[in-house]
């Protein structure tokens, strides 16, 4: 009984909800149906550019939109905790962002990596655009104080792992989550959109759906 189609908007026009894990032009592309037909978007792509990440605004003028890096509740629980701890220590910890995927992520850092990132940058009250530090090669010299360091690994079929590694001089404190599923991110996808229904149009996060009183990062 279930509709498979390749016309969008006919699919949208009946439907509560769209569900969105694909690639950030298709994105756009669904948002603007649903935009059109006032329907909940819930979406989990990464990887938006500037001027996608406007579209997606505007389309939210008129849709209940909820973005995510990660659609897993753990993992939005982990956004908040990063960005308590990074508030709680001071810049004498160094804090680096590791993550792994499988062998076909097309994209690097991962979008949950760079939430970790925008969590911790949030934490110290600093544009993460100022402090990270995506690379590493050749002779780069002493890590820089208050750096946020990005580590990237790839391989096999692993479905997701991340940590935030916060290191000072005698011990480090790791938060990490380990995806084995990808079941996680279709439960919390759901999730977003039973929340989203009866809500103004307006662009929401993960946060907004867990109560975490803006401790989490969409993006």
């Amino acid at each position: 009984g279930v509709e498979v189609s390749d016309d969008a908007s006919k699919l949208l026009g009946r439907a509560d909800a769209v569900i969105d894990f694909s690639t950030p032009r298709a994105t756009i592309d669904h948002a603007a149906i649903a935009a059109s037909h006032r329907r909940i978007h819930s979406i989990g792509t990464t990887g938006l550019d500037a001027d996608q990440d406007a579209a997606l605004g505007a389309a939210a003028d008129r849709a209940v939109i909820v973005r995510a890096p990660n659609m897993s509740l753990a993992v939005n629980i982990l956004f908040a905790l990063t960005r308590q701890v990074a508030a709680l220590l001071g810049d004498e910890f160094d804090i680096e962002i590791l993550e792994m995927h499988h062998r076909h992520k097309v994209d690097a850092p991962s979008g949950t990596a760079l939430g970790l990132g925008r969590a911790a940058a949030a934490g110290r009250g600093v544009d993460l655009a100022a402090v990270e530090r995506r690379a590493r090669d050749g002779h780069t010299g002493a890590r820089g104080r208050g750096d946020i360091g990005f580590a990237v690994l790839r391989g096999g079929d692993v479905v997701g792992e991340h940590a935030g590694v916060f290191a000072a001089d005698g011990g480090r404190l790791e938060l990490s989550h380990k995806a084995t599923g990808r079941q996680i991110f279709a439960r919390g996808a759901v999730r977003a959109a039973l929340w989203a229904q009866g809500r103004k149009p307006g662009l929401y996060s993960m946060a907004d759906v867990l109560g975490l009183d803006g401790q989490g990062l969409d993006g």
